[in-house]
């Protein structure tokens, strides 16, 4: 690392500790909150924005889409534009984009007009979060920085849970624009005060032509990232490889990530230091991350369909399920952040794999007669495994970075939780498709109509449709339906039943993972050469 590096490095330091971290840290993390909210508060409003747009639902499901791969796109080059314009300087620039594309997406006219301003959306949400940890991370003392890591875990890993229940209520109640538009006094507010209390002299910024960008690289990883994205969430829709546009993307996708591995391994400085990225610490850190976010936004997305269709909730409801999980984990993360100054991270990544296990396996058990707190138990359960993996890891991926990687690290971290949500998401979809079809399949072999049983129900419910006023022709025709009815619906929740057992093994793989890890100076995980 070289001399000016340091010194900037040194005089960085020195500006941020003239304010309160802790005042920082609620700042930057109410930003970054704001931020990882609208990946998922849009879901649930994507049915209203078709209809509002005059669009399919599948053009409004771009809506998603979009915002996705350009927040990818971003993150592997916001570890050099924080260093090349500041940390200060690049987070307000990106909370700015943020703020105004927000509000210009509320008064899009169309879906094109929207579908570009997520894209921008995007783009500025992408670099805020790993910048945050950035700022966390250089605004505390390493005795300190488990707490000031579980302060900023409470905005990340609450805010999926929070956007299903805040976006399905201002679209019932108000309109489908307000999931934009609420962004404005955060971004508003928070920009005033990361301008107040965050100083960085221009000492801290290195000059740009001692540390060259790597532009090809950059390129090479945003096709690759970018276009997997694609794949991902575009699959199962596009019928995966039926498609020719799907075929295009895996291609693409496909030649970007061959292209890239010599590419990068042979830079001085590349976007993306493969070799980090192959170590045992880190990458350990890095699958594990990935399974985190693919079982947070995997079950954050599928919990709330689960109840809405076969449990018959409103939006308001499916959302509110989640809460209870919420607070839980908000608890939680203060707990662990006293637990991570006594205990090894792995031992913690351990157990909160198995409680996140012991979560999906709970949900195995699902059937229509279950009621609002067995599921909501469930998700508390989550809701304390969550922070025993997210804190920890968070300081054990940090261990042994070199201080001019951070910016790196922590970008690249946040890419695999967003890729893994959007492989963990992809999965489900995937297992609910074509299981439902598997499961009802066999219970169709099943209903025989020449049999005693299907016979016995048959003149039941046509006997119940009778005592309720319909003709003896129309209550014979209610009881088929009602039949065919419950065999698509028992398939629904088997479908789903073999989904959380996905998810289970995703959180047991955790497991071994976390063994790798070696072990960390206790009272300052978050080691970084400092």
């Amino acid at each position: 690392m070289s001399a000016g590096t340091i010194e900037a490095k040194g005089v960085l330091a020195s500006g941020t500790a003239t304010a309160n971290p802790w005042l920082i840290a609620l700042v930057v993390a109410l930003a970054s909150f704001m931020e990882v909210l609208d990946t998922t508060i849009a879901n649930v409003a994507l049915p209203y924005i078709a209809g509002g747009l005059g669009v399919s639902a599948d053009e409004a499901s771009w809506v998603v889409t979009t915002y996705l791969v350009s927040n990818a796109i971003i993150l592997t080059a916001s570890g050099f534009l924080a260093r090349w314009l500041g940390r200060k300087a690049f987070f307000l620039i990106c909370l700015g984009l943020f703020t105004v594309s927000s509000i210009l997406c509320g008064f899009a006219p169309n879906l094109n007009a929207l579908l570009l301003l997520r894209i921008l959306q995007g783009l500025g949400g992408g670099g805020m979060v790993p910048v945050a940890q950035s700022i966390l991370a250089d605004a505390f003392p390493p005795s300190k920085r488990g707490q000031a890591f579980a302060v900023f875990g409470v905005a990340v890993v609450v805010a999926p849970v929070v956007g299903p229940t805040l976006g399905g209520w201002l679209s019932d109640n108000i309109s489908w624009e307000w999931c934009f538009l609420i962004n404005a006094p955060v971004g508003v507010f928070a920009m005033a005060m990361i301008s107040l209390v965050l100083q960085e002299p221009k000492g801290a910024r290195p000059s740009s032509q001692s540390n060259p960008f790597d532009l090809v690289g950059f390129l090479l990883v945003a096709t690759f990232l970018g276009a997997l994205e694609v794949v991902l969430d575009r699959g199962l829709e596009d019928d995966w490889f039926s498609s020719s546009f799907i075929i295009t993307f895996a291609v693409i996708c496909a030649l970007a990530f061959v292209l890239m591995i010599p590419w990068e391994l042979t830079r001085r400085n590349p976007v993306i230091d493969l070799r980090m990225v192959a170590s045992r610490q880190f990458g350990a850190c890095f699958l594990v991350m990935l399974a985190t976010g693919a079982i947070l936004l995997a079950t954050t997305q599928f919990l709330p369909q689960l109840v809405q269709q076969d449990f018959g909730y409103t939006a308001t409801w499916a959302g509110l399920l989640l809460s209870p999980g919420g607070v839980v984990t908000m608890a939680m993360m203060f707990v662990v952040a006293r637990l991570s100054a006594k205990v090894q991270p792995k031992y913690l990544i351990m157990v909160g794999a198995g409680v996140i296990a012991l979560s999906m396996f709970s949900m195995t058990n699902v059937y229509g007669d279950l009621g609002f707190w067995f599921m909501a138990r469930s998700r508390m359960l989550l809701g304390i495994g969550l922070p025993l993996i997210f804190v920890p890891i968070m300081a054990a991926s940090y261990d042994g970075i070199p201080s001019d990687k951070t910016d790196q690290a922590s970008a690249l971290i946040n890419a695999a939780r967003n890729t893994g949500g959007s492989i963990g998401v992809s999965i489900v979809s995937n297992v609910l498709t074509h299981r439902q079809q598997f499961h009802q399949n066999r219970l169709i072999e099943q209903v025989v109509p020449s049999s005693s049983p299907y016979q016995n129900t048959l003149q039941q419910i046509t006997a119940y449709f009778e005592a309720h006023g319909f003709s003896l022709a129309q209550a014979h025709d209610q009881a088929v339906q009602w039949i065919a009815a419950q065999v698509q619906t028992q398939a629904s929740f088997l479908s789903y039943v073999d989904a959380f057992w996905v998810l289970m093994l995703i959180a047991l793989a955790a497991v071994p993972l976390a063994l790798t890890l070696r072990n960390v100076k206790l009272g300052s995980a978050v080691s970084m050469g400092h």
